[in-house]
């Protein structure tokens, strides 16, 4: 009997549903639908309302559910899968007290830095633990109404379950999670607010069950009564399950609205400059990762300064060398987080006639948003990591001039997966992995076309662009 289960990605720009078949092991429908963008109501805030996240997220169900050959009783579980660090807060009847700040707000960078004395490593500002003090200082009439944090994955959990909870994952990226001792830091939680030890959800192991669908979702979907719920993750833990990165050495790339890099490690990874964030992952282990701010937001700037289209950018752009006139630009339009600067600005720097016609400036956004996680891939080589492959995935991963400029760049072979929306997958993976007990590790990601091999031609060029963009961003902002 063919067993289909559901996976859901909370993102930031969209929320994405697909059915996973586990006999085939392939996806066989999707649905997605927009959300609205993040609004800035004062410099360095991005919240989002989690009411369009739901309704997001009922059309993508919905959309996904009436694809045909879709049938809704083989459906035995469900998993989510979530943008990270967003700080939703709920009061005693779990209603929303404002929209939730999110992974990309940083205006609590005083903050930050007062926690991160707290907890005795690096906290930036984007993660959850700043955002609840900076609402202790700025919004003490509501937080004085706060009974819950909740992560965006754990929001929308609870939405379908009724059940408060979340995993060690997400939890990790909160800022009061040790993930050593695979536990809360409720020392540093008094210390932002007394009583905010009493407000964290309880942790689940990553193959537990988080509850089961409601009766009342259950029939507005046509889904089946009490259909179980794994207990989820943020977006990273749940990429690299459905990427295949379950054994250390493999890493993932994600081209997404921020830049990542991560993969599966045994134990919990500690950098002592804070670059590399300690995070642990689905599986039970460590998920040591590189996040930069901006990514694919940056080359959507540099296209929508033109009136061409992607594809037609691409194919100009690809025309250039790396030496032939592209200046270098620090994708740093809102701010870093890797480096932490959250104060950063873009700059682009050694114009010259004919730099900003539109090819030669789609090519230089391509290049600084690679050129950041570069310096990350650098900051994780140091940490004596091993890397044996690198799988790249995200909306970004779908643009082959890209794909060619990174793989150049780091000099190192790039595995582009089939299917690009591996959180969606993983999570999916992971409700396989609660309902019937096999791991996620068992799942094996297809690659699309060849393997690509770095071309050795551009290997010096990018090495020196890769030093001066790291000595320029030191110079102004570090």
């Amino acid at each position: 009997m063919m067993s289909l289960y559901l996976g859901v990605d909370l993102g930031t720009q969209s929320v994405k549903v697909v059915v996973f078949d586990a006999e085939t092991e392939s996806i066989v429908a999707r649905g997605q639908d927009e959300v609205l963008a993040p609004n800035s109501p004062r410099p360095g805030a991005a919240e989002q309302d989690p009411a369009d996240w739901w309704q997001a997220f009922d059309n993508a169900m919905h959309a996904a559910l009436q694809q045909p050959g879709v049938d809704a009783t083989r459906i035995r579980a469900l998993g989510v899968s979530g943008q990270q660090h967003g700080l939703v807060a709920l009061d005693e009847h779990l209603q929303v007290l404002r929209p939730a700040k999110l992974w990309c707000d940083v205006e609590a960078v005083e903050e930050a830095q007062q926690v991160s004395e707290w907890v005795g490593r690096k906290v930036p500002a984007g993660f959850t633990a700043p955002k609840i003090l900076w609402m202790v200082q700025h919004e003490p009439e509501l937080f004085a109404r706060l009974r819950y944090v909740t992560l965006p994955h754990d929001w929308l959990n609870l939405r379908l379950s009724g059940v408060l909870a979340t995993d060690h994952g997400d939890a990790s990226g909160t800022g009061l999670y040790d993930p050593t001792a695979g536990a809360y830091q409720l020392d540093a939680a008094a210390r932002i607010h007394p009583d905010l030890p009493e407000m964290l959800l309880p942790l689940s192991a990553p193959s537990d069950t988080h509850g089961s669908l409601s009766a009342h979702w259950s029939k507005h979907f046509g889904l089946p009564e009490d259909l179980p719920i794994s207990v989820g993750s943020g977006d990273n833990m749940m990429s690299a399950l459905g990427a295949g990165a379950s054994e250390e050495g493999t890493w993932v790339l994600s081209l997404g609205t921020s830049g990542t890099i991560f993969g599966h490690s045994d134990r919990a990874v500690l950098d002592p400059s804070g670059g590399v964030a300690p995070f642990r992952d689905a599986l039970g282990g460590g998920l040591p990762l590189i996040c930069t701010q901006n990514c694919t937001t940056v080359v959507e700037e540099a296209r929508a300064a033109s009136n061409h289209s992607h594809p037609e950018l691409t194919a100009a752009a690809g025309q250039l060398t790396p030496t032939q006139r592209v200046p270098l630009f620090l994708p740093y339009l809102s701010g870093e987080r890797t480096p932490d600067w959250p104060h950063a600005k873009g700059v682009l720097f050694g114009l010259s006639a004919g730099s900003l016609q539109p090819a030669v400036l789609y090519r230089a956004a391509i290049e600084g948003a690679s050129l950041a996680l570069a310096q990350g891939l650098n900051q994780l080589q140091a940490l004596k990591l091993p890397v044996n492959r690198i799988r790249l995935v995200g909306g970004g991963a779908r643009n082959p001039l890209w794909a060619r400029i990174l793989c150049d760049m780091i000099q190192q072979p790039l595995e582009i997966l089939l299917e690009q929306e591996s959180a969606a997958l993983g999570a999916a993976l992971q409700a396989r992995w609660m309902a019937s007990g096999l791991h996620p590790s068992e799942y094996h990601p297809p690659r699309q076309g060849e393997l690509l091999q770095p071309d050795e031609t551009w290997a010096q060029c990018y090495e020196d662009k890769l030093q001066a963009f790291t000595e320029l961003g030191q110079q102004l902002f570090g």
